[in-house]
């Protein structure tokens, strides 16, 4: 089955909680690839690629997030699939 790829923006209370870390975790952890990174406005930014299964369950915690985060928001854009990632990083 064909990979897809999600960019996902989480907004609330996500920094300062441990959020990028813990989507990090997620990520791996479904064998996901792509980013997730800290926005100057509060929010967390990232990218999920792979199986689509795996890649709903993580879109599925994002909207709950780690102990401490308050999720107001989670907005979602399907976009195609790319080549140019190895892993699942935390940026910046």
């Amino acid at each position: 089955m064909p990979d897809v790829a999600a960019h996902v923006v989480i907004r609330g209370r996500v920094q300062g909680v441990g959020y990028r870390v813990s989507l990090w975790q997620q990520a791996r952890h479904q064998g996901l690839k792509g980013w997730v990174r800290n926005l100057e406005n509060g929010s967390v930014e990232g990218m999920l690629q792979g199986p689509r299964s795996a890649v709903e369950s993580v879109l599925g915690w994002t909207r709950v997030g780690p102990p401490g985060a308050r999720v107001s928001g989670v907005d979602v854009d399907w976009v195609d699939p790319t080549d140019a990632f190895e892993d699942f990083d935390i940026l910046g």
